[in-house]
C-alpha cells in the first residue's frame, strides 16, 4: 500500500518537473531564436515579416530589453575581465593580484571646487595628513548618491587628488563591484576611458556613438544611447592634451554626429550631449580648473589611507605577519615615511623595498629618507633586471654597463619632461629626450616598475613613470651624475664648481619650489648614499663632509630669510635629507621642557617651532597660541599651525 503511493507520489513529481523543464526550454530557445532573428534575419527568411513580430508594442519592447541584457551581460563580462586583477607599478608583468585581495578602502570625503592648486603635492599630503578625520566620509558605492540635505542625485562628480593616491583604483573597484556584486543596479552600461587614450584621437574626427563602438565592441548593435541609463568614467583629467575649450560656442546634442574628441567631450560635460548621462571625473588637484564648477554637481577628494588603512595595506601585502609588523613599526618612526604613506603608491614602493630588504638580512639599516628609500628601490629594480634578464645572482654590489646607460637615459627623460611639466609622454617626447622609442620599450621591459609602456586602441605606445616622485628622483638622480661626472650644473646649463652649496647656490628661484627634487639633489651628495649607487658614479665621489657641511650652513642661513612657512618647511626636510636636525632638536628639547621662551627666537627658531608643532596630533587637536606669544608677529610665523589645529585658542 505505501509502496503504491510512493510510486505515485514519485510519478506526479516527474511529471511536474519534466513541465517545468519543458517550458523552460521553450522559453529559452525562444530567447535565442529572437536574437538571432535580430542578429541574424536571413537565416529566418520573411518569418518576422510574417509573424509581424516588430509591429507589436509589446514584443518589441521585449525584444528590446532582451537585446539590452545581453550587450550589458557582454560589457559586464569584459569590464569584469579587464579589471579584476591589479597590477601595482607592473601592468605588463604578468604577475598580477586579484583586486579584491589586496584592495584597502580609500578615504574619501566631500571637497570643495576650488581655483589651481599651485602647491607642490607633497605640500597637500602633508596638509592632508593634518587634517582631523571627517566622519562623513563617502563610501564608493555611494559616490553618486544625493549628500545630506541634496534633493537629488549627482549627474557629474569630480575626484580630486594627488598622484598615487587611488584615484584610477577607485574607478576599476566601482566597475569591478557593479559588474560582480550588481552595486548602483541603476546603471545600465558603464564606459571608463582615460585622457592617455583619448590623446591619441586628438586629431580625428567621430560621432560618440562611433567612439563607444569603437572601445566597447560589445554594444556596436546600440545606436540609441539617450534610451540608456549610462556613467562615463574620465578617468586622468589631469593627462589631458586635448583643447578643452568650455567657451567654444559649438553646440552638439546628436550622438551620431561627427566632431573633434574635445568637442564630444566639453558637450558631454556641458549636458548637451546625452542629458541623461552621469559622469565621473578622476583628477589631480592643479587640473580641477579645466572642468568649470557649474558642469559639476559634487567635488570628491580622495585622502588616501588613513593610519588604520596604511596597517591593513602592509598586512594584505605582506602575509608573513612578523615582517608586516616590522615594517609598520619602522614607518611609524620615521615621520617622513609615515607622511608619505598616506599615499598607495608609496606603500608599494615602501613595501618592496623594505620586504627585499628584510628577505637579505638588511634590516639592521632600513631607510629612514626618502633618498635612502628611492636608492633601495632602484637598487632593488636592478636586482631584478640582473636575476631576471642577465643570468646574475642577486647581488647589487655591481651595475652593469647597460644599467648605468638605461638609468642616465630615464634620468634625462625625467628632468627634461619635469621641466615641461609633463609626466606621460609619446614618441615625440622621447624623441626630443634623445631617446629612441625602440630603446624606451626595452627600458619599459627590463625595468617594468619604474618605466611603464602601455598600449592606446590603435596600438599606440604611451609611457610614464610609475609615480612623480619617481619621476624627480629620477631627475635629481641625473643632475647629480652629471654634476659630479663631469662639473656641468644642467639647471643652470652652465660650467660650476663641483660643490653641492654651489650647486644650490647657483639653481633658479623656481627649484627652491621642487619639493622633492631638491630633498633627492641633496640627499644624493651624502656619502652613505653614493655606497649604494657604487660604480654607478665615479669611485672617488667629490661630496665629502665638509661640503656637505657648507650645504647645511647654506639652508640654514635660507631659513632665516624672509620665507614661506611652506619654503621654511621644505629646507627643514632637506636638512632631514641630510641628516642634520639640529635646529629642531634644540626646539623640541626647550620645548619639552618648558624652558622655550619666544622672545628671542630667530626666524630660523620660528620656523623650526612651526615645525615641530606642524608634526604633531598632539599640538594640533587644541592648539593655545597663548602658551608661545599673544603677540600679532607670533600669529603670523605659527599662522599655519593655527589654521592647521582642529581648535585654536
Amino acid at each position: 500500500m505505501h509502496s503504491n503511493i510512493f510510486r505515485w507520489a514519485l510519478c506526479i513529481l516527474f511529471q511536474l518537473l519534466e513541465g517545468h523543464v519543458v517550458t523552460f526550454v521553450k522559453n529559452e530557445l525562444k530567447k535565442i531564436q529572437e536574437i538571432l532573428r535580430h542578429d541574424h534575419p536571413k537565416l529566418f527568411g520573411t518569418e518576422i515579416e510574417d509573424e509581424k513580430l516588430l509591429g507589436h508594442t509589446d514584443e518589441e519592447q521585449k525584444r528590446k530589453k532582451l537585446f539590452k541584457e545581453l550587450c550589458k551581460r557582454k560589457l559586464k563580462s569584459s569590464l569584469k575581465k579587464k579589471f579584476q586583477c591589479l597590477s601595482e607599478g607592473i601592468p605588463m608583468a604578468g604577475n598580477q593580484t586579484p583586486l579584491d585581495q589586496i584592495y584597502t578602502e580609500l578615504y574619501i570625503t566631500e571637497g570643495e571646487t576650488a581655483d589651481v592648486n599651485k602647491e607642490h603635492e607633497v605640500i597637500q599630503i602633508e596638509a592632508a595628513s593634518r587634517k582631523p578625520e571627517s566622519p562623513e566620509t563617502i563610501k564608493l558605492e555611494d559616490i553618486f548618491k544625493p549628500l545630506p540635505g541634496q534633493d537629488k542625485t549627482n549627474r557629474t562628480v569630480m575626484t580630486q587628488g594627488v598622484a598615487g593616491i587611488g584615484k584610477t583604483v577607485l574607478t576599476q573597484k566601482f566597475i569591478l563591484d557593479w559588474a560582480e556584486k550588481e552595486t548602483n543596479h541603476d546603471v545600465e552600461f558603464i564606459f571608463p576611458f582615460t585622457f592617455r587614450e583619448l590623446n591619441l584621437l586628438k586629431d580625428k574626427k567621430l560621432s560618440l556613438v562611433e567612439l563607444l563602438h569603437q572601445y566597447f565592441a560589445e554594444t556596436q548593435k546600440i545606436h540609441q544611447f539617450e534610451q540608456l541609463q549610462v556613467l562615463f568614467i574620465l578617468d586622468g583629467l589631469d593627462e589631458s592634451r586635448l583643447p578643452l575649450d568650455f567657451l567654444n560656442k559649438e553646440i552638439l546634442t546628436d550622438a551620431t554626429e561627427s566632431a573633434s574628441v574635445d568637442v564630444l567631450l566639453t558637450n558631454l560635460v556641458r549636458g548637451k550631449l546625452l542629458p541623461s548621462a552621469r559622469l565621473w571625473i578622476t583628477t589631480r588637484p592643479a587640473a580641477a580648473s579645466q572642468i568649470p564648477a557649474e558642469c559639476v554637481g559634487m567635488v570628491t577628494e580622495v585622502r588616501g589611507f588613513t593610519d588604520p588603512q596604511k596597517v591593513e595595506y602592509f598586512k594584505k601585502k605582506i602575509r608573513d605577519e612578523e615582517k608586516a609588523s616590522r615594517i609598520i613599526s619602522h614607518i611609524e618612526g620615521s615621520r617622513t615615511l609615515h607622511i608619505m604613506c598616506h599615499i598607495p603608491v608609496f606603500c608599494w614602493i615602501t613595501a618592496t623595498v623594505l620586504e627585499d630588504m628584510l628577505k637579505t638580512k638588511e634590516d639592521g639599516n632600513l631607510p629612514k629618507t626618502l633618498t635612502e628609500m628611492y636608492i633601495h628601490f632602484l637598487v632593488v629594480q636592478t636586482k631584478v633586471k640582473k636575476v631576471k634578464f642577465d643570468g646574475g645572482a642577486e647581488t647589487h654590489s655591481h651595475w652593469s654597463s647597460e644599467s648605468r646607460k638605461i638609468i642616465e637615459s630615464m634620468g634625462k627623460l625625467a628632468f627634461d619632461q619635469l621641466q615641461n611639466g609633463k609626466l606621460i609622454f609619446y614618441e615625440s617626447d622621447l624623441t626630443e629626450s634623445g631617446i629612441d622609442i625602440r630603446s624606451a620599450s626595452v627600458y619599459s621591459g627590463v625595468f617594468t616598475q619604474i618605466f611603464i609602456e602601455e598600449k592606446g586602441p590603435h596600438q599606440e605606445k604611451v609611457f610614464c613613470f610609475v609615480h612623480l616622485s619617481v619621476q624627480e628622483f629620477l631627475a635629481a638622480l641625473y643632475v647629480h651624475m652629471t654634476f659630479i661626472i663631469s662639473g656641468a650644473n644642467l639647471i643652470e646649463e652652465k660650467q660650476r664648481k663641483n660643490k653641492a652649496a654651489t650647486l644650490l647656490k647657483r639653481q633658479k628661484p623656481k627649484w627652491l619650489h621642487e619639493y622633492l627634487f631638491l630633498r633627492f639633489l641633496l640627499g644624493l651628495s651624502l656619502e652613505t648614499s653614493q655606497v649604494f649607487l657604487r660604480n654607478l658614479l665615479p669611485q672617488n665621489p667629490v661630496m665629502n663632509a665638509s661640503i656637505n657641511h657648507e650645504t647645511v650652513q647654506y639652508i640654514k642661513k635660507k631659513i632665516n630669510d624672509k620665507l614661506s612657512t611652506e619654503q621654511s618647511i621644505n629646507l627643514f626636510h632637506c636638512l632631514n635629507e641630510l641628516n642634520d636636525l639640529s635646529l629642531v632638536k634644540d626646539i623640541q628639547q626647550s620645548l619639552n621642557s618648558g624652558s622655550l621662551s619666544t622672545d628671542k627666537l630667530t626666524t630660523a627658531q620660528w620656523s623650526a617651532l612651526a615645525f615641530i608643532l606642524l608634526s604633531s596630533s598632539k599640538y594640533l587637536d587644541e592648539f593655545d597660541l597663548k602658551k608661545y606669544s599673544a603677540s600679532e608677529d607670533a600669529l603670523l610665523k605659527l599662522l599655519p599651525v593655527v589654521k592647521a589645529s582642529n581648535k585654536a585658542l
